[in-house]
């Protein structure tokens, strides 16, 4: 059995998402390809989640970004900050020309290199979460979201191969760990605005809901969550009204957890409690986390059974 530590273990604080937690290409959706995830797997409830209040402003989160060497502890690196700059802690994501404008309705890829002050590649990567690179990109209105694993050559650059994608203006984020100027370990997430080509139209953020529905799977969130407070949050997995308790280790946990905040994009990357035990996760799995900003998040929880990674997609209030 082995155990994941309750701290922010080479993980993310972003888009003020505070988070004490135990716990080729791979795309996250399958273990072959890259798979986008429409906003139609959330199925509302049309009260909200127990103790929400259902709030539709928003609050952009505080601009500021800093990599962290670790809280008391903590002998790794956490992030903070909305993961909306391309340039943090001295380095910078520089995505090739082409990469700034991609086709609609076909798979595509983007290139890309981190940069240090002195504008070379970095080519020095730290494991997180058993990948080197973590690679996002959602559409303007939370919708298209893809988790993919992108490979790196040998001068640096970075290619991620992308599912197919509807036209619209989309933010890549890069999430990874390595080494600043002064030989200390960092975690950052850096992220560039692209366009995929075409006439777009506008999916509006679904309803609040505590129940999502993806491949025969539903997943039921429980708990409060409240801006500036740290709450727990609770992801019960059922099959046919049975308790699912065969989910598989997925990057390290039972779940992988990424919310996007609604207005300004701002990224925030949770992961549960508890060990890890084989084929034997589930049927809970809990959050420990504290919003910083009020306002909407769009919540896409990844957990894998029988080899498959399945999305579940949720719209969750922070009042």
């Amino acid at each position: 059995m082995r155990t994941l530590r309750f701290t922010v273990s080479r993980r993310l604080r972003v888009a003020g998402v505070a988070v004490l937690l135990g716990a080729g290409l791979t795309a996250c959706a399958s273990s072959a390809s890259p798979t986008a995830v429409s906003s139609a797997t959330t199925s509302s409830t049309g009260s909200g989640m127990a103790g929400m209040t259902g709030m539709t402003g928003t609050s952009s989160a505080s601009p500021s970004a800093s990599a962290m060497s670790g809280m008391s502890g903590m002998d790794e690196p956490m992030y903070t900050g909305t993961g909306l700059a391309a340039s943090s802690g001295g380095f910078t994501l520089v995505p090739s020309a082409a990469a700034t404008a991609l086709p609609a309705g076909r798979t595509s890829s983007i290139s890309f290199q981190i940069k240090d002050l002195k504008g070379m590649a970095v080519t020095s990567f730290q494991d997180d979460q058993t990948k080197l690179m973590h690679f996002y990109v959602v559409r303007s209105d939370l919708t298209g979201f893809q988790h993919v694993h992108p490979t790196m050559a040998e001068d640096g650059t970075w290619t991620a191969n992308l599912a197919a994608m509807a036209p619209g203006t989309y933010r890549a984020y890069a999430s990874f760990d390595t080494d600043n100027s002064s030989g200390a370990e960092v975690a950052l997430v850096l992220s560039k605005q692209f366009t995929v080509t075409g006439t777009a139209s506008v999916t509006p953020l679904p309803a609040a809901s505590t129940t999502a529905e993806v491949d025969g799977y539903t997943v039921t969130l429980s708990g409060d969550l409240m801006a500036g407070m740290e709450h727990t949050l609770r992801a019960t997995i059922t099959k046919n009204g049975a308790p699912v308790t065969d989910l598989q280790p997925y990057l390290d946990t039972y779940a992988h957890l990424t919310a996007f905040h609604q207005g300004d994009m701002a990224f925030a990357h949770l992961h549960p409690q508890g060990t890890v035990n084989g084929d034997h996760g589930g049927p809970t799995l809990t959050f420990d986390a504290a919003m910083a900003a009020s306002g909407n998040y769009r919540l896409f929880l990844q957990f894998q059974t029988g080899g498959v990674v399945h999305t579940a997609v949720f719209t969750v209030p922070v009042s």
